[in-house]
């Protein structure tokens, strides 16, 4: 969630800067089930502009209605959505509904806990109920320190008040190697899930970052001079090259850095035979490294073009780093979101 939080907050920036006045509505508690859980948010700006959403579509018209009060009088509310009745979720939203509107020292330390790939969090105060109340409202925490969503609420007057506090992680990346029509493709699947894409590709190449839509950086150069300190637990990797020489330099290029996943290409004969080079280069690899190479890479989903690959490719990460065994939603027992 923390790439949509970024960009709420980018977007807010931007709105305020212009004189545009935003509202930041959030869902900070469920009592039973609904399409999405507490800590996801949307921006509604004076014109009637949404960035986001907090379900399918149903409710955010009613967020709009509730927000004009919010735009009006500047105080928080809390609004409740029974979506029993008109969604079929069989949950009711309570939705904190509060002024965008942060100081300058909130937008920097912000932006510079993103550039450093810092944890952060975000906290709501809030009571359960369909009032007004100007002590209600969102903080960040970076570092120890507070800063409220709105400069002008004070996190002295919050005792009392429920809370919501939701952890943010560093935004979650992904590193291609390679540079052919697959990796074009599983950039811009990637880049449509919400994570930053780096791309890697060789200096024969001749590609550019206008060859992949969605990236956030591109670097043509060698195996060994590539800057893998920036690869962390956050971090996915797919060796896409389809030369196996290639491959297997970036591989040991990446040995000392501590990726989610890597992902590889090609049979699972052309896996053994990098991971057995791999080795002889690299006698002292841990397990742990070697647990998250997956190859062929990908869910087994029947995939055959570039772009159904990379569906897959996408899946497998989500799955493998969220600790999740895929299935059909059809044969789970018990909440959609629930480990079991």
């Amino acid at each position: 969630m923390t790439h949509e939080f970024k960009n709420i907050v980018e977007e807010g920036v931007k709105a305020n800067a212009t004189g545009l006045k935003s509202v930041l509505a959030s869902v900070v508690a469920l009592d039973g089930s609904s399409y999405r859980r507490p800590g996801v948010r949307m921006l509604i700006l004076e014109n009637g502009k949404m960035i986001g959403a907090v379900s399918g579509g149903c409710v955010e018209k009613e967020i709009l209605l509730h927000s004009k009060s919010v735009f009006k009088t500047g105080q928080s509310k809390v609004m409740t959505y029974d979506g029993r009745y008109r969604l079929g979720c069989e949950g009711v939203l309570y939705i904190l509904i509060e002024l965008f509107n942060p100081n300058e020292l909130l937008v920097s330390e912000f932006s510079n806990c993103i550039k450093k790939r810092e944890i952060f969090q975000v906290k709501s105060y809030f009571e359960k109920n369909n009032k007004t109340n100007i002590d209600y409202g969102s903080y960040v925490e970076i570092s120890g320190d507070l800063y409220p969503l709105n400069k002008d609420n004070k996190v002295e007057r919050v005792m009392g008040l429920l809370s919501f506090e939701q952890e943010m992680p560093p935004c979650f990346k992904l590193v291609i190697v390679g540079a052919e029509h697959d990796a074009v493709q599983l950039c811009q699947y990637a880049a449509l899930t919400g994570w930053v894409v780096t791309i890697m590709a060789g200096l024969q190449e001749h590609k550019s970052i206008t060859d992949f839509p969605g990236t956030q950086s591109f670097y043509a150069l060698t195996p060994e001079s590539a800057d893998v300190s920036q690869i962390d637990e956050h971090t996915a990797v797919v060796l896409m090259t389809h030369n196996f020489a290639y491959d297997l330099r970036y591989l040991v290029a990446l040995k000392d850095t501590t990726p989610s996943y890597i992902g590889l290409l090609g049979p699972s004969k052309r896996r053994e035979d990098l991971l057995s080079q791999f080795i002889e280069y690299c006698p002292d690899i841990s397990n742990r490294f070697l647990e998250k190479v997956h190859g062929p890479a990908g869910l087994n989903i029947g995939s055959e073009t570039p772009q159904e690959i990379a569906v897959s490719i996408v899946s497998e990460i989500l799955a493998f780093t969220r600790k999740r065994h895929p299935m059909s939603l059809n044969e789970k027992k018990g909440s959609i979101h629930s480990i079991q």
